[in-house]
């Protein structure tokens, strides 16, 4: 062994091993130390032998001076070892050298602490290259696939909205959630509705078990969605649209727009659908969609847009014409009704975003019914075949006409019904009182009085209470006219059972079915469920329709002469325009006429539609405010209402203010406050220090 460096034993040491004739320089030992003689080059990765014959005489000569360096020589040599390429170390050298030559390297120490500082770094090196060659070299996990993979998911998704932008991509994850969900939720009510028939017919032995069947079944499931909602969010009761349109006013309505309000509004209106009461989906489905909208716009890559409160509301928006969108799979009525119902100024920059979301919304929900056979092509979810070579008669646009005044008084009418029995409820403080207290008493009688009228052996036999909303809808819309009596298929002959009782006639089924509807859906829209009311109202307006168009047709089984040609009577063509024209008279809207058309592909009845859609809202707005602006006066919801007229605008604020105001002073006793609020009607107070200085408010409630 010969051994390089200093006297001292605390010096840095280097060791060589002499063979024979052969001097061997390791390479992890002396890194790039560059030897006196140039035929010794400086070593590699592997060892490599220098044969003693090559070294010149002169070198031989002093090689006994040129072991013996001193200080200097040590910190060239520490130099050295610090500027060694840890790339050039690998695992093989080490391996090789020890395996051959038998022995590990000694770790290089010495007295001075720089060269000990450069020699740990080297050492640092070393072991790293050593972990990272062992890293590269192991086989890779199906955890470190997965991981790659993801990164690169997640590489192409930044590259995606940063080229696309946040605001389309946002637009169509939501179109295409909300059309899942929609079709989910669609997919769980038809199958709980038909529970319940099914329920029915296996108790077909015996009428008592059926009656107890039917009405218990409903009952179920409304218990459990009135509670599931008071539990996991009450904010889900109700319709939601009034909550939205208060929302994009720009007021904060708190745990509104939460999870938890999504998975209450979700679970409690497939309980409170499948149900079949009397209730509707869009107004929910329109709440849905700005939940999931609001919770979307919270992920990482949307920030943009949720932080901004601009093209927040701009979502929001967007949102609504979405949920009307995948409820009626009509993307153009969508957008308009989200516009008439929710806003009252509206960005014409968010016609492309609500476009956009509801298109790809109702592609994608369309796209999965026909993907599950429910329909054998892309069509309107209540295809019609009614004639559109010679849809009416001009004469006919006076009976539209009748069916639009009328409908604008049934509306109000059923608004001011809606209203009173709210009222009724809160108007008895000890029974108020005591509903709260025992929040399914309430839902429970009206669900027991509903569901039991429904009964199909007792009352609902004339009224055909066996069919759901959408399977009378269909029958409605039906291009047979049921006063002939005449069915052409097997269809038309079920349809014909279902309306024409052997008892009464078609006539008395269709008064029975509308009165019926009419009073249940005002009454069930007031329970603490979340419910809709387009839908009901939809299908009562077409049910009224086609009663006018039943009775034209009998009038006048020929047609209407007006010409030359004469042509029959289509009841299914005032069908439609009636249900346009209730719906739109209810929410005060005029894109019921194009939603109707979507709905059921028929386009040919534009013009009477739209007739009769502006007079049932003429009519209507005399009377009564719209559903929407009643139920936000209920809630009191801090909503400012459009100003009435224009000679508003001179209107004082010394005209509007109540002169004789009750006061509360500093010295009031408990005695003059119990009789003010007694005989007082006034909810806020002001706060005087003395008789005519008002310091401030105090908002003190009536029933303190």
């Amino acid at each position: 062994m010969i051994a390089f460096g200093s006297r001292d034993a605390d010096d840095v040491v280097m060791k060589m091993k002499h063979n024979s004739n052969e001097i061997v320089l390791d390479a992890s030992a002396l890194g790039n130390f560059k030897p006196l003689n140039h035929a010794v080059q400086s070593p590699g990765p592997e060892s490599r032998r220098v044969s003693t014959n090559e070294l010149r005489p002169e070198d031989n000569n002093n090689m006994a001076d040129k072991q013996k360096f001193g200080y200097e020589q040590t910190l060239n040599v520490a130099a050295e070892y610090e500027a060694v390429s840890t790339n050039k170390l690998t695992r093989d050298a080490l391996m090789y050298h020890n395996q051959k030559f038998g022995y590990a390297e000694t770790l290089i120490y010495g007295q001075y602490r720089k060269d000990l500082g450069s020699v740990g770094k080297f050492q640092a090196k070393l072991l790293k290259s050593e972990d990272k060659s062992d890293i590269d070299k192991s086989e890779p996990t199906e955890t470190k696939r997965l991981v790659s993979c993801w990164y690169r998911v997640v590489r192409t998704w930044h590259w995606v909205v940063k080229k696309v932008g946040e605001d389309w991509i946002l637009l169509a994850l939501l179109g295409i959630i909300m059309a899942l969900l929609s079709f989910a939720m669609d997919y769980v009510i038809e199958k709980l509705q038909e529970a319940k028939m099914l329920l029915y017919e296996e108790f077909s032995f015996s009428v008592p078990l059926q009656y107890v069947g039917w009405v218990l079944y409903s009952l179920l499931l409304i218990m459990f969605a009135t509670g599931f909602t008071h539990l996991m969010s009450p904010q889900a009761i109700g319709s939601g649209i009034p909550e939205m349109k208060t929302i994009l006013r720009g007021v904060v309505l708190k745990e509104f727009l939460t999870f938890r309000t999504l998975v209450s509004k979700v679970v409690g209106l497939c309980c409170s659908l499948g149900s079949t009461l009397p209730l509707g989906k869009e107004g929910p489905f329109v709440h849905v969609a700005s939940i999931v909208a609001n919770l979307l716009g919270k992920l990482t890559s949307f920030k943009a847009v949720y932080e901004n409160e601009s093209r927040r509301t701009e979502m929001l928006a967007a949102a609504c014409a979405v949920g009307v969108a995948c409820t009626f799979v009509a993307p153009i009525g969508g957008v308009l009704f989200s516009i008439e119902v929710t806003a009252t100024y509206f960005a014409v920059r968010n016609y492309w975003r609500g476009f956009f979301g509801a298109v790809c919304g109702a592609v994608v929900f369309r796209l999965l019914a026909f993907g599950f056979k429910n329909t054998e092509t892309l069509t309107a979810m209540f295809q019609t075949s009614l004639k559109t070579d010679f849809p009416f008669d001009p004469v006919e646009l006076l009976a539209f006409s009748f069916v639009g005044i009328a409908c604008g008084f049934i509306g109000a009418l059923f608004i001011l019904c809606h209203r009173k029995i709210v009222l009724f409820t809160r108007k008895h403080k000890q029974m108020s009182a005591f509903l709260q207290k025992n929040r399914f008493i309430y839902p429970g009688i009206i669900t027991l009085v509903v569901v039991s009228c429904t009964f199909p052996p007792g009352l609902g036999q004339f009224f055909a209470s066996m069919l759901t909303h959408k399977k009378a809808l269909n029958e409605l819309f039906s291009n047979i006219t049921w006063t002939e009596n005449q069915p052409n298929s097997l269809k038309d002959e079920t349809v014909l059972g279902h309306w024409n009782h052997p008892s009464t006639n078609i006539y008395v089924t269709l008064v029975l079915f509308i009165i019926n509807n009419f009073w249940m859906a005002a009454i069930c829209n007031t329970l603490p469920i979340p419910a809709g009311v387009f839908v009901p109202v939809f299908t009562i307006g077409a049910a009224f329709g086609r009663l006018v168009g039943e009775c034209m047709a009998a009038w006048f089984p020929n047609g209407v002469k007006t010409g030359d040609t004469i042509q029959k009577i289509i009841p299914g063509g005032y069908a439609v325009v009636g249900a346009a024209a209730l719906s739109g008279s209810v929410t005060r809207t005029i894109s019921t006429a194009v939603i109707v058309f979507e709905v059921t592909g028929q386009i040919s009845h534009v013009l009477p539609a739209v007739i009769a859609v502006l007079l049932s809202n003429a009519v209507a707005n005399f009377f009564q405010p719209s559903f929407f602006d009643s139920i936000i006066n209920l809630k009191r919801l801090p909503y400012l209402p459009d100003i009435a007229s224009a000679g508003s605008w001179s209107v004082y604020v010394e005209d509007i203010m109540v002169s004789q105001v009750s006061c509360i002073y500093f010295v009031s006793t408990f005695k003059e406050l119990k009789e003010m609020l007694e005989t007082s009607k006034h909810r806020t107070y002001p706060l005087v220090d003395s008789p005519g200085m008002i310091v401030g408010f105090s908002a003190v409630l009536v029933d303190y």
